[in-house]
Parts: structure tokens; sequence; C-alpha cells
């Protein structure tokens, strides 16, 4: 195990150029998996569950107060099965939800829901069409539904399914995983249909025109990313990527959420630093045939994936969400930042019951996991200017011979002048004690505040008995030293957030 952690030193530029950390980097994903939707999300109008309008008023309240800025919807691997006329109007067309179980799924659920949860939560719409067992037809309907504002029968039909106005999609998904479950393609047949099908994606509001995303690699599909961005690159405003951590890197055995050792611990993260590489070779490609940026690149899949819980149903996906999954969600979101100006968005999945969830629910009760916790501590940073961090010396985390960096880092100022610092320690042994320094005069006044997650154990997690087990504390280490600085202890295998103004 590592040696006594000595004293070490962060400085954060606030004089160089700035620039933005796009708020949509903390997007996420509700797909009609497990209990994501019906149960997590949504209970129905007939529910004794409080809810408004069939959503969970529970779920909405912790929601909210994320700052969601984007949600994407139906899918991952439905998206490519769903056909969107069988879920509006009063009479729905159930189907069998043949990725995720086999189950019906009842397609009470549908766009109008869907819309009415994005303006509940104040976000963002992103949609994944159907390519791989729809039509070109299907599609062009559903965004000329949504969008339109015209006396065309397919407006007609919103209208009288209650829905007067047209809604703002600002972003469309031509297909999802088009290389899998949406079709088994090869790259060369999904650019060629790519783009077919976004023809038809019409702007039909010209001051908001919807932003195209082409299915993209999974993980290190290299060759798929040459492919699109040679042949679709023109006809694309982002490309997706899609990246799971897995402890075991195994997945006919993808390791426990609990109950794990300090092997898989560090392997978890030292897999979470692979999507860094992923980013910088995709990105590679993508400024060969776009150097000027235009084309974004789309992580609207990303997160931990592990064994199910047992007893629960093993296409469901449900699995617990510890202390290490907190720590992975900051880690990928400091990547994120780092690579702001061609990652653009990025969404978790998923957002409720579903891999590393935000939330889980069981019948009328809800908790908010760990992750939950750093997505509403690191909320800071979305739209914020982003601020150069040099820190020295960068700490060794090492186990059974291998070695990450022990501490990650991300800067960036508010709208109101102060500047916000995230930090994450690895280690999950030793704390870190820093000292921190700012520009004479950057700051009207040296005070820093903020808070801390973190808990004894690895595998610490909140249940239904104990929610609020893992939850922020107050950090009130921060303290002024002789010579202006500040100087802060980091515990072991936490997240910590401080704000100085």
């Amino acid at each position: 195990m590592n040696a006594a952690a000595s004293p070490l030193h962060l400085s954060i530029a606030t004089d160089c150029p700035e620039t933005r950390i796009p708020r949509e980097l903390y997007g996420h994903f509700a797909e009609h998996l497990g209990t994501c939707i019906y149960g997590g999300i949504w209970v129905g109008e007939d529910s004794a569950i409080p809810h408004t309008r069939g959503l969970r008023t529970d779920v909405l309240t912790a929601l909210k107060q994320l700052s969601i800025p984007v949600l994407r919807w139906p899918g991952g691997c439905f998206a490519d099965e769903y056909h969107w006329q069988d879920g509006i109007g009063p009479e729905r067309r159930a189907m069998i939800n043949n990725h995720w179980g086999g189950g019906i799924d009842s397609n009470q659920f549908g766009t109008h829901e869907f819309m009415d949860l994005v303006e509940e939560l104040g976000c963002d719409a992103y949609i994944a069409g159907n390519v791989g067992s729809g039509s070109v037809r299907e599609m062009q309907a559903w965004v000329e539904y949504l969008t339109a504002d015209v006396d065309s029968p397919l407006v007609r039909q919103r209208r009288a399914n209650g829905r007067e106005q047209p809604w703002r999609v600002r972003y469309f998904g031509v297909g999802n995983e088009n290389w899998a479950c949406g079709g088994n393609m090869r790259p060369e047949f999904y650019a060629d249909e790519y783009r077919r099908y976004q023809t038809y994606v019409r702007h039909h509001d010209p001051d908001h025109p919807i932003f195209r995303i082409a299915c993209g690699p999974n993980r290190d599909d290299y060759r798929w990313t040459e492919v699109l961005m040679e042949r679709a690159a023109a006809h694309m405003d982002g490309l997706s990527l899609h990246y799971y951590c897995l402890p075991t890197d195994d997945w006919n055995d993808q390791g426990n959420a609990t109950g794990f050792g300090a092997a898989d611990w560090f392997g978890m993260f030292q897999r979470g630093t692979h999507m860094e590489e992923l980013i910088v070779q995709h990105r590679a490609i993508m400024d060969r045939f776009d150097p000027d940026q235009r084309v974004a690149l789309i992580v609207d899949e990303w997160g931990a994936w592990y064994n199910v819980e047992p007893g629960t149903h093993p296409r469901f996906l449900y699995q617990q969400n510890t202390l290490r999954d907190a720590l992975l969600a900051a880690q990928h979101l400091h990547i994120f930042h780092r690579h702001r100006d061609r990652v653009r968005m990025a969404n978790i999945a998923q957002t409720v019951n579903v891999l590393q969830a935000m939330i889980l629910t069981d019948g009328p009760r809800m908790l908010r996991t760990p992750t939950y916790h750093v997505f509403e501590m690191l909320k800071v940073h979305q739209d914020a200017l982003h601020l150069p961090i040099t820190l020295s010396p960068v700490p060794e985390y090492t186990h059974e011979g291998r070695t990450l960096p022990a501490i990650d880092a991300s800067a960036s100022r508010a709208a109101d002048g102060a500047v916000n610092l995230s930090l994450i320690n690895f280690d999950p042994a030793h704390e870190h004690p820093i000292t921190l320094s700012l520009p004479p005069g950057s700051l009207a006044h040296a005070t820093g505040r903020g808070r801390v997650l973190t808990a004894a154990a690895m595998d610490a997690h909140n249940t239904f008995a104990e929610p609020d087990h893992v939850v922020p504390v107050a950090n009130d280490s921060v303290q002024a030293t002789a010579d202006g600085a500040l100087a802060f202890n980091l515990p072991a295998k936490s997240v910590a957030l401080l704000t100085f103004s």
C-alpha cells in the first residue's frame, strides 16, 4: 500500500483564456428497460403513489435538484424497435420489449408523457429515432408530429391528443448502436442509411434547428469513426460514443456492485481512465476530417455495469450504487471537462433503477444514490468557465504493481465570479493535505467553503432502510496559511467540492 501522503500544492490559473464547460456534459438517459420508466419515472394517473400527471412526484423533485440539461429517450436498444405511433392517443398498442426481458411494454409512457417530463425538468429533449426496424417515413412523421406548427394531418392529430403548440426537440439521434442491436450494420452501410434518414429530420422551426446525431462507435472501433466521418460528416452535427466500465472487463462476469475488494476498487478507476484514451483516439480521427471541430463527440451512454442484484430480473440491469460509483462519475465528468471543445454532450446510463442510476425506487419508496450526490455537487461546473490547474507533485495510488494518479481535479469560474474546485481522491487509505494558491487579487476574499462525499467502507451505499448513509457533508477544513494560501485535507476515497469567493 502507498506510503503516508506528503503535502501537495495546487494552483488555479484564474487569469488565463477561459472556455465554457458545456452544461450538456451532465446529461442523462432514460430507456424503456427494467423499471427505469414504469415504476421509476412513471406510475400512471391511477396510482396511489403521489404523482404529477402520472410522473412520480418524489422522482421529479429529486431530478429537478440536479439541473438536468438534457434527457435521452426511449433508448438504447429499445429505440430501434420502438414505433412512436403506438404510444400516442387514448388507445395504446402494447409491444414486446425484446431486448430487455421479453415482457410487455404497455406504451402508456410515450411521446406526450416524455415531453411532459422534460418540460417539468426544464431540460432539453434528446430523442433516439428508429433506424433498425423503422422507416424513413416513420422518422419524418415523428419529427413533424413533434415540431411542426402547420395545419397538417399529423399536427391535427397531435392537437387532438392534447398538445396545441409544437414542442422544441433540441437533439435527435438517427439510430442507436446500429453496429449491434440497432441492425448489425457495417459502417459503410450505416453511413449511407444515416445520410438518407437524416435528410428527413426536418427543421420545421428554422429558429431552433435540430441537432442531428449519428450512431458512432462502440469503445475502440476506430474504423467505424473513420468511415462515418469520411462518408457522412457533412450531414451530422454529432457522432455518438458508448463505453461502459466493468471492474473485471469480463462481460460474462461483470463483477459485483457491493462486497468487492481492493482489486475491483482499483480496477474500476483504471478502466475509467480508458474513457480519456478513447476520446483522444476518436477525436484524432475526427480532427482529420473535421479540423474546425464542427461535429461534436457525444458520449451518450457511459457508466458502471455490474452483475445484477441477486433475486432481480437478469435483463432489468438493476444494481446497487456505492461510493465507488460516485468517484467513477466524478472521474468521467472531469475527463469530459478536459475535452469540452470536442465532447459537447454526455448522458450517464441510466436515470432511475438501471445501471449507474441517480435514483432507486421500491414501490412508494425512493432513495438518492451516491452518484446522484456527485451530480448535485458538481452541477456548479455547468456552463461555467474552465480554469487550468497545476498540481505538484502528482501523488500515485498503487495496487499490486499497477499505478494511477491518486488525485484528479477540475476548476471553473461561475457567473457570479466564484471559483469552484472539485477533487477526487482515489486512494482508499490515505488522505492528502493540499495547499491552494490563486493569483493575487483574483478573488475579493480568500475564503473557502465546501462539501465532501466519503464513507468508511469502499462499498458504502444507501438503502431504503438507511437512505442517507452516503451523503455530502460540510468540509470545514479549509484554513488560511501565513503566506496567504489556503490549506485543506482531502479525505481518502472521496469527492470534494470547494467554493472560493
